[in-house]
């Protein structure tokens, strides 16, 4: 897919956000284009760290040249020993919040033969337990590195919509391109939801939180799943009944609470 990627668009330089399962990537990303490419994933707790070599060499000597510098602590037993955090300011998921952080460049072995960027974060309040993360552009900042790995979650909510709401999940298809076609025209379906419902009026656009969500102020995708509805089905009755059937005050009710629920 990357590859597929840098065909498209020579021009472009890439940054890959995954989860802890494609941490390996870090090799083949490094190895294929360390220039044009870039990856944001989750370290192991456990993981086996050294010190990066020094950039300035001594003189040879006999045996094959190091290619590791002195172990060093796991992400875990880093985050107990330090003393030296950093208060930043990260926007996670559209939210502003404030973490403690601790970055130092690392050599992961066993998954990058180049030195990646370390960053441990961790909750002021103690509330969540710490995260460890890595990126092989070791000029990026650690509100960078956390920020965007938790842009991730934008996929992750589009995928469940896309099969609960959109139902992507329904299709009763296992061969050939079926499950392929499936897929793809459920998530071309909710894109074009949105689509839809970002080009509407302001009005269109208002959110009323629920009883138990009074301070919502930003639409789901169940919302412009719901205008929608209401859009379509105002459109039908008005073919169905004419003009001359006036859309009362209850009609208004009912088509509200059914779009909703639906």
């Amino acid at each position: 897919m990357l590859k597929q990627l840098a065909d498209w668009r020579p021009d472009r330089t890439f940054r890959l956000h995954a989860d802890g399962f494609y941490a390996p990537l870090a090799g083949p990303v490094g190895r294929q284009d360390p220039i044009r490419f870039h990856l944001v994933s989750r370290m192991r707790r456990d993981a086996v760290l050294y010190q990066p070599l020094p950039k300035t060499r001594h003189r040879k000597k006999r045996g094959r040249p190091r290619t590791k510098g002195p172990r060093l602590s796991t992400p875990e037993q880093m985050a107990r020993r330090v003393r030296s955090w950093r208060s930043v300011t990260t926007t996670e998921r559209g939210q502003v919040r404030k973490r403690l952080v601790y970055t130092r460049e690392v050599l992961w072995y066993r998954v990058s033969k180049t030195p990646v960027r370390l960053v441990i974060s961790r909750d002021p309040e103690g509330r969540e337990r710490d995260d460890f993360f890595f990126t092989t552009k070791v000029s990026l900042t650690a509100e960078q590195v956390i920020g965007g790995f938790a842009g991730r979650w934008s996929i992750e909510d589009t995928f469940k919509n896309t099969k609960q709401f959109v139902g992507g999940q329904e299709p009763q298809t296992y061969k050939g391109q079926g499950p392929e076609r499936a897929a793809m025209l459920s998530l071309w379906l909710g894109s074009m939801v949105w689509l839809w419902f970002l080009q509407q009026p302001a009005q269109v656009h208002q959110v009323i939180g629920p009883t138990g969500y009074p301070g919502k102020t930003r639409p789901s995708f169940q919302d412009a799943w719901a205008a929608l509805r209401r859009h379509l089905w105002r459109q039908r009755i008005k073919t169905m009944f004419g003009q001359s059937f006036g859309h009362t005050q209850n009609l208004a009710v009912l088509i509200e609470a059914l779009s909703t629920a639906a």
